[in-house]
């Protein structure tokens, strides 16, 4: 038997499974990432020949089987298709996002999105060496997300490359920064623990406390799956084999104390799993409801800049009502949008919040949906104790008017309804079987209703139409002479575009709120300026839109 080893044999016929495993693990944790960092950025390994190449892919798919046959691939002159792999390869966000070259991919192609070169093979041609180092200088717009461009790239030189060339090119670390799927599985384990707390210490009782309970299992399920899908021959998962085997055990997640909480987060928080979602903007969602409910159940500062946040995309969601995805979800978008729905929101409220919408961000023009990517801390302003409202009782009015629009978006095909949402007159009739319908669903309380008709002024019609809008044809039909008109100025245009959206969403429109925001931003010096000889006849159309919600 030999006692040593030429060096030139290794990696060209002799190949150990625990050096390749080990570059894979630093390419898979310091490696630059996309998609929130669950996804390494597309990577081209330099390997030494075609038996090197084929390994390395072996023992990849070996340690990421639900990967197996996509994400990484070999790239050489005996594969067959390989122009359409090359094709793939240069393709945003398809697979394969991995792959391994023997000299095909050395020189000549040009992927924008390359972040990582793995030298995994000797180079001795100078020139062959910056060629292969330019593979990863191509600037890429957005490739981390929104206005988050590519300003960098790694190597990992493991054959010594940089130090036979005399090079001594900077150092980093790579990635160091938490994936979005690792940043979940802690604040999911928050979660847990908070509603834990809860449920102990406050005592928590009724529906809101069956409605807590069940966002607890599901969120317990939802780290229960992750765990499952770890696999244990993952050489990054082998080293915690024993606390994953602990936790696959389901009853493991129904008591979770302190200790439990810490032992999970420092040992299996960040580990890859096959049950790990792959929808950025969804994941992005989750994350940003999962902080809004730590606010809610902690008090944490944040709130209000976070709230926003879920205000805003409910609201770019809702320019795009044509997609049926969205459409379908348009009441509850529309509910999401305003101040009242988050007047004393809870946890169950903002879970269905994150299950509702989660699948439409995605829907979202990504030059838009920077509003998904900010990140920054909020700070709690001074405390003011206030007295409350007189006649708010339990449920104020902010919630009990979302509770109203609910009932009355899910009954749009009465015709009570019909023609207040088509600006059509209503009769005594009309107005007393709305009355009728609200009172006998038994979900409103009779005196706070007549409340809320009071403060909204003009009568239940014009309540109603508050709270369901105007449909957008019935505003146009409505403001006709002013939308036909083609002599209109930008200015005015702009403005009456302003009306029509108002008028679309609340129903009526007083004409004293146009010298108001947002319309004073369009003509700080008053409407009547911005229609000068038509200011009269702006004010009569708005007062019949508010007369035919009242009855003739």
């Amino acid at each position: 038997m030999p006692t040593e080893v030429d060096p030139e044999a290794v990696n060209k016929w002799l190949f150990n499974v625990d050096t390749v495993d080990k570059v894979l693990e630093t390419l898979m944790t310091r490696g630059l990432a996309v998609a929130g960092g669950d996804r390494l950025g597309k990577t081209i390994i330099f390997a030494r020949n075609i038996h090197h190449a084929d390994f390395i892919v072996e023992r990849f798919n070996s340690n990421y089987p639900h990967h197996k046959g996509s994400f990484a691939r070999v790239i050489a002159h005996q594969t067959k298709y390989s122009q359409n792999l090359i094709d793939e390869f240069s393709s945003e966000g398809r697979p394969p996002h991995i792959v391994v070259s023997v000299d095909m991919l050395d020189t000549g192609i040009d992927v924008p999105e390359v972040v990582n070169l793995v030298f995994f093979k000797a180079v001795r041609s100078r020139t062959k060496f910056w060629q292969m180092i330019g593979r990863g200088t191509r600037l890429c717009a957005n490739l981390f997300g929104p206005d988050a461009n590519k300003t960098e790239f790694l190597i990992f030189d493991v054959c010594r490359n940089f130090e036979y060339f005399g090079q001594n090119p900077q150092v980093s670390d790579g990635r160091l920064t938490q994936s979005l799927g690792t940043q979940l599985f802690k604040k999911r384990l928050a979660l847990l623990d908070c509603l834990d707390a809860r449920a102990v210490c406050t005592g928590v009782a009724g529906r809101v406390a069956d409605a807590e309970r069940l966002v607890r299992r599901e969120t317990a399920d939802l780290l229960h799956r992750i765990v499952v899908g770890m696999h244990e021959d993952n050489f990054l998962v082998r080293p915690r084999r024993q606390l994953v085997h602990r936790y696959r055990d389901r009853t493991a997640w129904d008591e979770l104390d302190g200790r439990c909480v810490d032992e999970l987060v420092a040992g299996l928080a960040s580990l890859p799993s096959a049950a790990r979602d792959t929808d950025e903007g969804a994941k992005r969602f989750d994350l940003l409801i999962l902080r809004i409910q730590l606010c809610v159940l902690n008090g944490e500062p944040g709130f209000g800049a976070l709230a926003e946040r879920v205000r805003d995309l409910a609201g770019l969601l809702l320019e795009q009502t044509a997609v049926p995805a969205i459409r379908e979800q348009q009441v509850f978008l529309d509910a999401l949008t305003g101040m009242q729905w988050w007047t004393d929101v809870t946890v169950p409220m903002l879970e269905e919040a994150r299950r509702r919408v989660r699948n439409l961000v995605r829907l979202i023009e990504r030059a838009k949906r920077r509003v998904v990517y900010s990140e920054f801390t909020d700070q709690l302003g001074e405390l003011t104790e206030l007295s409350p409202l007189p006649g708010s009782g339990h449920i104020n009015g902010d919630r009990f008017r979302a509770k109203v629009r609910e009932f009355l978006r899910k009954h749009e095909d009465h015709i009570a309804i019909y023609k207040v949402r088509r600006n059509l007159a209503l009769t005594s009739a009309d107005l007393a079987e709305l009355d009728r319908m609200l009172v006998e669903s038994g979900d409103f309380d009779r005196d706070r209703l007549d409340r809320a008709v009071a403060d909204a002024g003009g009568g239940l019609g014009v309540f109603v139409r508050s709270l369901i809008g105007l449909d957008p044809a019935a505003v146009n039909e409505a403001l006709s002479v002013f939308v036909s008109d083609t002599t209109l100025t930008a200015n005015q245009i702009e403005f009456l575009g302003l009306v029509v959206d108002h008028l679309t969403r609340h129903g009526v429109l007083e004409p004293s709120q146009l010298f108001e925001s947002p319309f004073n931003e369009l003509a700080p010096r008053g409407p009547d300026v911005i229609f000068p000889e038509r200011w009269s006849e702006l004010v009569i159309a708005l007062e019949d839109v508010r007369a035919r919600a009242m009855a003739s």
